[in-house]
């Protein structure tokens, strides 16, 4: 059974991005080379000037979704990467604006999603594609899903190389309530996985990977991936009103 909702606010204090854990795509294997073209390398400046890595995906030709709880003082995004020590083919963008959502709760780590609009196109190639999303209706618990990522392989650096791993959902009112699919077990993402996305059936981005739950011993870990089906009129309205104010200053 799912933890307690009055734990899950205290056992939420380890996201995946943070500086304490040191883990990878746990169990995971690596990626055969550019098979996720949607696949993005987030760099995040921090205020210090310290540079973290989150995950991300791309939308379209001007649009990333990562997780809320990535925010930074500026970002760019890497595309078109598997080993991020090789830069041929590699597209690096500035971000010119971020779209965290407004009611994204930094101790509970609800509503984890920002959106970010590129400050300049993307080139669509064999390595770079966009992702389609989960509908409104895909409302049954996926089968089949796999995350991915370059989560840290040791306790100062990213992995060189995209790494995936296979995870199964667990069907918890708690999770649903929480607008969350969960999955539990040995197997998972880690450190720097952070808004990568859950991609189920049909190829589509089911979720974004938010964040890691350690219950303590004897229990098994849990990972949370926020549901993209519950915010799909929120990432319409906000790509929506960022092309609009473009639109505008063009003019």
């Amino acid at each position: 059974m799912f933890i307690h909702c009055e734990l899950l606010v205290a056992l939420l204090v380890l996201t995946l991005d943070g500086p304490v854990h040191a883990g990878k795509i746990i169990g995971g294997r690596v990626a055969v080379p550019h098979s996720r073209p949607y696949m993005v390398l987030l760099n995040r400046y921090k205020e210090n000037g310290d540079v973290r890595h989150c995950g991300g995906f791309l939308l379209n030709e001007e649009f990333v979704v990562t997780a809320a709880h990535c925010q930074a003082k500026s970002y760019n995004v890497l595309l078109g990467v598997h080993n991020v020590q090789n830069s041929n083919g590699k597209q690096q963008i500035s971000v010119a604006k971020s779209f965290p959502h407004e009611d994204f709760n930094a101790t509970d780590y609800r509503n984890d999603i920002m959106l970010l609009k590129l400050s300049s196109k993307a080139k669509y190639n064999n390595n770079v594609k966009a992702i389609a999303l989960a509908d409104e209706d895909d409302v049954a618990l996926p089968k089949s899903c796999l995350v991915s990522g370059w989560g840290r392989t040791d306790t100062k650096s990213i992995s060189s190389v995209l790494m995936e791993v296979d995870v199964t959902l667990t069907d918890d009112k708690q999770c649903a309530d929480y607008n969350l699919y969960c999955s539990e077990g040995p197997t998972g993402v880690g450190h720097g996985d952070s808004g990568g996305p859950l991609v189920c059936e049909g190829g589509k981005a089911y979720g974004v990977v938010s964040t890691m739950i350690h219950q303590g011993p004897g229990h098994p870990t849990i990972y949370t991936f926020l549901k993209i089906p519950e915010y799909r009129s929120w990432i319409h309205s906000k790509m929506t009103n960022a092309s609009k104010s473009s639109d505008a200053r063009d003019d």
